[in-house]
């Protein structure tokens, strides 16, 4: 199977990142190749997986379906931070379903690598999609103008025209972000509940030592992204997202509550 079709077969972008690979020249497909050097993962708890459970696995690997699994079709590599504190910054590596052309939803690990841990979630909508939502719901999304145009959100491995489709579309899109696991706190296990994220809004905000280190890995420039999507239009961010720039921001906490309709 030639790399082109691979890219317009089921595990494709969308049409319109499809479209824009066809027409894109063999030397910007060839020419984009950005293979991420795996980090320094300290594993998790517990003994090694013995023969057994690596021959369980592989089994049910081969004969199982998993169509959630296999209707992913995106990659993005970005940065998120504790919405109730900017100081906590995290890599967010999104693996995303586009279920339509107003909605993805996306898994998120602390790397691109099979022993990378599973950290959260993020869903995301369009615009139009966006402006339905309730003033509270608001609240909980940040948009993407910024990640898209400094740079800061890419889309590893992709050709050039293509990951430049891609992020035309994703400019005007909003983002809701769980993130299920505390690594910068707890790498050991997925302690305490999970918390809201947002995304970064204007320059200085991100540390850059973790865009210096995601530059070097990916072999990848922040500042070359940004300059490749000058041309990409800066939308009007709808008034409700970005919570936190308001500096009060919803956030989770763990409280007792009864439990109701109890069957003993």
């Amino acid at each position: 199977m030639s790399f082109l079709h691979n890219f317009t077969c089921r595990r494709c972008f969308n049409r319109t990142l499809a479209a824009a690979l066809v027409a894109a020249p063999v030397s910007a497909i060839i020419g984009r190749k950005a293979d991420a050097a795996d980090k320094n993962i300290a594993p998790v708890p517990g003994s090694p997986k013995t023969v057994k459970s690596h021959v369980l696995d592989t089994a049910a690997d081969a004969l199982q379906v998993k169509k959630p699994i296999d209707a992913m079709s995106e990659y993005l590599n970005g940065f998120h931070f504790y919405a109730d504190d900017m100081g906590r910054q995290i890599e967010a590596n999104h693996f995303c379903t586009h279920l339509t052309e107003d909605f993805h939803q996306c898994v998120i690990y602390e790397a691109n690598q099979t022993n990378a841990r599973l950290i959260g979630v993020e869903y995301i909508v369009s615009e139009r999609i966006f402006k339905t939502l309730s003033e509270d719901e608001k609240k909980l999304w940040h948009s993407h103008h910024y990640e898209v145009k400094s740079g800061m959100l890419v889309a590893p491995d992709v050709p050039n025209p293509a990951e430049h489709a891609f992020m035309t579309d994703l400019v005007t899109t909003y983002g809701k972000t769980w993130h299920t696991w505390q690594i910068d706190r707890d790498h050991d296990l997925p302690l305490g509940i999970p918390q809201l994220m947002m995304g970064f809004t204007k320059d200085g905000q991100i540390q850059q030592s973790f865009l210096d280190d995601r530059d070097r890995r990916f072999g990848l420039s922040t500042q070359t992204e940004r300059e490749n999507r000058t041309d990409i239009s800066t939308p009007d961010v709808v008034v409700g997202a970005n919570s936190w720039e308001s500096g009060t921001v919803p956030q989770l906490q763990l409280v007792e509550m009864p439990v109701k309709n109890i069957k003993k």
